[in-house]
């Protein structure tokens, strides 16, 4: 199993959210990880913009890992965002995002979440994958999707 299989709970997964920027992006997932979490909204969303000043999380080919480190958070945790349209995102290609990850770990998380990131990099490098994720029609079937993925150097036996 994934590092990122065992963070995303299928209720982390949402198809076509009719957003209309980054901003409402955080502010979304920062309701949902309030919920889950008991974590401030605003702690969330400050968090993940903070990161994003530093720089863009959109990788390109349509796809942004936003990630925060939340002080409180016991373990990391994620969602997957869907958006009906694609939005700008500072993506070093340019084009708009229409996949998203959001990635929250601990204060004091060490190395783990940079493993997570680099599964991350590696799952949406897979175009074949990208475009499934674009089309599959339950939350459900999404997370199959990503629990069946493999990667780069995982132990097959």
């Amino acid at each position: 199993m994934s590092l990122i299989t065992k963070i995303l709970p299928t209720s982390n997964v949402f198809l076509d959210l009719d957003v209309g920027s980054k901003k409402r992006v955080f502010e979304h997932v920062g309701i949902v990880f309030e919920n889950s979490h008991g974590i401030a909204r605003s702690v969330i969303f400050d968090s993940l913009f903070a990161r994003e000043k530093l720089g863009s999380t959109g990788l390109g080919q349509g796809v942004a890992i936003p990630h925060g480190r939340i002080k409180g958070l016991k373990e990391a945790t994620g969602a997957f965002v869907r958006l009906k349209e694609p939005i700008p995102f500072d993506a070093p290609d340019g084009k708009p995002v229409s996949l998203i990850f959001v990635l929250l770990v601990p204060a004091n998380a060490t190395d783990l979440h940079l493993q997570i990131l680099s599964e991350l990099a590696q799952l949406f490098s897979d175009k074949q994958l990208r475009e499934e994720l674009n089309t599959l029609a339950e939350p459900h079937q999404v997370w199959e999707r990503i629990s069946q993925w493999q990667p780069y150097g995982a132990d097959f036996t």
